[in-house]
């Protein structure tokens, strides 16, 4: 099966780049170690998105290992769409308004 592009939401983008920023004020290393595991989470998803469990009926949802956090995503026929760069200890579901109907 062809890989299809990963887009992420304008949301989960931001929700990405604040994490970033977080780590990076207390650690360049941790910083960069943070960029490379969701780099690879996206590459992951890209080449097999139906790999990960589903989560809230239609979404799949990727967990980082080494960080508190799940890249949360709908797999469409011609992109997958990240919804979410959601923290693990946050209200399960919140990112589901960004979801067009």
């Amino acid at each position: 099966m062809a890989s299809k592009p990963v887009r992420l939401h304008p949301e989960a983008e931001r929700e990405y780049l604040e994490a970033l920023a977080w780590y990076r004020d207390r650690s360049l290393v941790v910083a960069s170690d943070f960029e490379l595991a969701v780099s690879r989470a996206v590459h992951a998803i890209e080449a097999a998105p139906q790999r990960w469990p589903s989560y809230f009926g239609e979404f799949r949802r990727y967990t980082l290992h080494r960080f508190p956090f799940h890249i949360v995503y709908q797999e469409m026929a011609s992109e997958v769409v990240v919804f979410a760069v959601a923290h693990g200890r946050r209200r399960p579901g919140y990112w589901r308004k960004r979801v067009e109907v």
